[in-house]
């Protein structure tokens, strides 16, 4: 196998065994990135001869749970002397003096940044660049598209994502990847761009659960400039290891109609797979109460997102996009009071999805309305993981299975609050039980 196409967890340990150095593992990622990347388009940085000698810093160096592993980090993420221009021409001259925290529990960690990857605009819904790498004519997913394609297509074995309605799960199911949310202030923002304080999420992708699990242990816990990060303990590599099957809840969310029909057979025949693996699932709709919760993720997003961008349309306007204009002109009229309300319906729909999950280790549901779209002027439907981040729950999505045009389907799984090691730890029960139904990687 060639190290590009090595887990994370993989190549960390064959570095260990001395098997393989930093070094090799990055130019063999180098040397894919050359081969593929003018196709698919991941990067919006990337400087090889820089990544080569973090590379063999890490070689001397030689400690930490992700010692010597490259990865991608997406461009709103902060880089310490590395541009983070947001996808937008606003942060075209943007060189930030310190990275952000979660780049630096990476960086202690062993790991370094191989490269930034291309984002939507300012992790909203215009496309940059990237192109989805199995096929070049449809949308990688937004607005975490570059890491997303980078995993899938073997350039880096993980990436940093954002999400504040679909940006992780979404990307990861059309690209083939896995994609991993963590719970809400599980891993701390500072240092990234703020859209919207109550929904704003960092997460992973990764080729294994084993590596979603990996990373959250090595970024988890609070941090000062993130008030609502919280100080929890990641759950040990060993919550990995189920020996009971699952009790899962199927659910097709009040946005079902939207699902493609060979999507919504895709997911029946998931549930047949879970089901002949020993799983116990149980279909049950969802409580009354969530067929508002759309309505409710809107209003808080564009409402925070808008307070979060005035100033930059008001100083950039020029430079901005229509989609920018309107997501600042809708929210700016959203009341105080309204969106004081929509927050408080957040919290009761967070505890009406406690109760609904008390019973069940994860709810199993689609990941998206089907294979990634045929287009390059947007980014998707993010609808089938909107309720999931309005929750602040964790959410994986696993490759499942491929669409009529030979493109990735997935499944997510999404777990109970801060119930971010049982959901791993079912994920990767799922993912025996569904087996390799995609080829590794992209390209």
């Amino acid at each position: 196998m060639e190290p590009y196409a090595l887990s994370l967890a993989d190549g960390v340990r064959a570095i260990e065994r001395r098997e393989l150095t930093s070094e090799q593992w990055t130019r063999s990622c180098l040397a894919r990135i050359a081969q593929l990347d003018s196709q698919v388009e991941a990067f919006v940085w990337l400087d090889t001869r820089a990544a080569v000698t973090q590379a063999l810093l890490a070689d001397r160096a030689s400690v930490g749970p992700l010692r010597g592993a490259p990865l991608a980090v997406k461009d709103i993420v902060d880089t310490r002397d590395v541009p983070t221009r947001m996808g937008s021409p606003a942060y075209a001259d943007n060189v930030p003096a310190q990275s952000a925290t979660v780049v630096e529990r990476l960086e202690r960690a062993g790991a370094f940044v191989l490269g930034k990857t291309v984002t939507a605009e300012l992790a909203f819904y215009t496309p940059g660049k990237t192109r989805n790498p199995w096929n070049p004519a449809h949308t990688p997913g937004g607005s975490s598209s570059g890491s997303a394609a980078a995993v899938a297509t073997g350039f880096v074995p993980a990436a940093l994502g954002t999400q504040t309605n679909g940006s992780i799960i979404r990307p990861a199911a059309y690209c083939g990847c896995i994609g991993f949310k963590p719970s809400f202030g599980r891993v701390p923002r500072a240092g990234v761009l703020r859209f919207s304080t109550t929904l704003d999420h960092l997460g992973f992708f990764t080729r294994t659960v084993e590596d979603a699990a990996l990373l959250l242990a090595c970024c988890a816990g609070s941090h000062e400039d993130d008030i609502q990060s919280i100080q929890a303990a990641a759950p040990p590599a060993t919550t990995l290891l189920r020996r009971e099957p699952p009790r899962l809840i199927a659910v097709r969310t009040p946005v079902w109609d939207r699902a493609e029909p060979y999507a919504q057979t895709h997911f029946a025949n998931v549930i047949d797979l879970l089901k002949a693996a020993g799983a116990a699932v149980e279909e049950r709709e969802l409580p009354s109460a969530f067929k508002r919760a759309h309505a409710v993720q809107r209003t808080i997003m564009y409402a925070e997102g808008a307070r979060a961008y005035a100033a930059l349309k008001r100083r950039h306007g020029s430079l901005l996009s229509g989609m920018i204009h309107s997501l600042v002109d809708e929210g700016l009229a959203i009341s105080e009071k309204r969106l004081r309300e929509a927050l408080t319906q957040r919290i009761e729909l967070i505890e009406a999805l406690r109760g609904f999950l008390a019973a069940a280790d994860a709810i199993v549901t689609p990941p998206a309305a089907g294979e990634a779209p045929a287009t390059l002027t947007a980014t998707g439907d993010p609808s089938f993981c909107t309720l999931w981040t309005l929750c602040g729950v964790p959410a994986l999505t696993l490759p499942s299975g491929r669409g009529p045009h030979g493109l990735p389907l997935g499944t997510q799984l999404v777990g109970k609050p801060l119930g971010d090691g049982e959901l791993l730890a079912t994920a990767q029960w799922c993912r025996t039980a569904l087996g390799e139904l995609l080829p590794p990687l992209a390209g």
